[in-house]
């Protein structure tokens, strides 16, 4: 980029390379008009003080080295003293001076008039730069702007370095720690292989340190390489700022970087805390039962009645049931939370996995209200069934005096992002829940009776809060929503919302295990 034209950041960078050529011609004509015109002006009136002629010729040569620079001003007074001579100062008409008084005063107005010339060219020539210098620092300051406000790619901040500098190609490599001289290799630092890029721009392959016009360290870390023309003074100093931003957005994505780290680390606490407290207490209760019912049983002093030892076996069934939903939740949380759920999708209609997910369920407490004919939704038949039985088993525990209801629908504005989508509600007539914590009902290890505003709900059965986020969390691996919303005239609404099946999957078969060997079973 050339001075004087414009920048990335679209500012007009003036020229500090002097006066122009145009403004010098300008300059120089009026160095050769003014003074003969003043002096043709002064015989025509008849006007022959000599002082105020001076003064006059001396405001020439001031104006034309405001507006030509020192050289056509010095010609303006060389010429204006010239003319002075010969037709102001006695003798008229000749270059003699007979006064030596006059001629003192023709060198003190040379002197002035070429004294006044440098300061103005001068001046000028700082305002110019001054000027530069100012639309520069704008410059700077609103390409900082536009990087603050981009998506902070290196590869975005070098596009805008090169279109700033006029380049064809520039790249980002990290400097290698120096070595210490006894283990360097014999060519070092020329081992390209310790150079490593870390961005680049242009359409040219990466910039190498041997093919590099310009090489410009901008940090003991960094080094930029750039391909192109020639770069001027003023290009130099703009490349010595980008090398400051260089350093402040690398340093940005390493603080970026870290507080994604250090955000991983504290849900990673958080989750083993929350297990640990499980553990501590909700795995503890069913195992304390079994081993109750079972110590009991193995009494040999002790005959039970056919009767009490049915329920003790079933207590040890009950409890080992909800011990196994509990740990299968775990499991499952903690997949999730690894990314590690591959669903196996295919097309499945909501009533092919009630069976199996409504196992358990006392069947007083659910209406099914499906409409015939729904069509099918792209899930993993296992998952499915899963994400149901922990929402209704959910429903069943905290609106324990309500029927629990199943509807569901299809058509115009169902979509899950921009595909056409169908839906399945699960209602309870509860005490609900209040819609500023709703959200906080999926969340691991949270419970609904840990919410303000939810009903109470009995510890003892509530399990460890994890039911309602593995059920969010494989819903979302199927590529669909979980949503809460209040059920009218009080309760809670459940909608699973999946996209409608296509004919081909989506899904990946790779771990079928993982995906389709996932059973329905209770919330926990």
């Amino acid at each position: 980029m050339a001075a004087g034209e414009k920048n990335s950041t679209g500012l007009q960078l003036p020229s500090v390379r002097g006066i122009g050529r145009g403004r010098l011609i300008m300059g120089m004509v009026l160095a050769l008009l003014l003074p003969p015109g003043i002096e043709v002006l002064v015989t025509l009136v008849g006007y022959r003080n000599f002082s105020i002629i001076l003064l006059l010729q001396l405001a020439v040569a001031v104006a034309v080295a405001a507006i030509g620079g020192l050289w056509p001003a010095i010609v303006a007074a060389v010429l204006g003293s010239l003319l002075l001579n010969y037709f102001s100062a006695d003798p008229v008409g000749s270059l003699s001076i007979a006064d030596p008084s006059t001629l003192f005063t023709l060198v003190i107005f040379l002197g002035v008039a070429g004294g006044v010339a440098l300061a103005v060219g001068l001046a000028s020539r700082r305002a110019q730069e001054a000027a530069w210098s100012s639309a520069e620092a704008t410059a700077l300051s609103s390409l900082a702007l536009q990087i603050l406000r981009s998506d902070g790619t290196l590869e975005s901040f070098l596009d805008k370095v090169r279109m700033s500098l006029g380049m064809d190609a520039v790249t980002l490599v990290s400097t290698p720690p120096p070595q210490p001289l006894a283990s360097r290799p014999p060519d070092y630092p020329a081992a390209e292989a310790d150079w490593r890029v870390l961005a680049t721009s242009g359409n040219n392959p990466p910039v190498t340190r041997a093919a590099a016009d310009h090489t410009a360290v901008v940090d003991p870390q960094y080094t930029l390489l750039l391909n192109g023309g020639p770069l001027s003074g003023q290009q130099r100093r703009m490349l010595g700022a980008f090398g400051a931003y260089v350093v402040a957005l690398r340093e940005r994505q390493q603080l970026a970087e870290s507080r994604r780290d250090n955000l991983r680390l504290s849900e990673g606490n958080k989750m083993r805390t929350s297990i640990l407290r499980a553990v501590s207490h909700d795995l503890r209760t069913p195992l304390a039962g079994i081993k109750l019912a079972v110590s009991s049983l193995r009494q040999e002093d002790v005959t039970f009645a056919p009767e009490d030892e049915r329920e003790l076996l079933a207590t040890i069934e009950n409890y080992a049931d909800r011990l196994d939903h509990l740990v299968d939740n775990l499991l499952d949380m903690s997949r999730i939370t690894a990314d590690a759920v591959n669903p196996l999708l295919d097309g499945i209609a909501w009533q092919d996995v009630l069976d199996e997910a409504l196992r358990g369920v006392p069947a007083e407490r659910v209406r099914n209200e499906l409409p015939p004919n729904l069509p099918q939704v792209e899930a993993d038949a296992g998952m499915l069934e899963r994400v149901v039985a922990n929402i209704v088993e959910n429903a069943v525990r905290y609106a324990p005096d309500s029927d629990i209801v199943l509807t569901g629908s299809s058509g115009a504005g169902i979509t899950v992002g921009s595909r056409p989508a169908g839906e399945l509600r699960i209602i309870d007539h509860g005490p609900g829940l209040d819609p500023a914590v709703q959200a906080d009902m999926f969340r691991p290890f949270q419970r609904r009776d840990d919410a303000p505003g939810g009903s109470s709900g009995r510890r003892g059965d509530g399990g460890i809060g994890l039911g309602l986020a593995v059920a969010k969390g494989f819903t979302e691996a199927m590529g669909g929503t979980l949503t809460a919303e209040p059920t009218p005239g009080g309760g809670l609404t459940i909608v699973i919302t999946l996209p409608l099946w296509t004919g081909h999957g989506a899904g990946s078969g790779a771990d079928t295990e993982t995906a389709s060997g996932i059973g329905a079973g209770g919330t926990a």
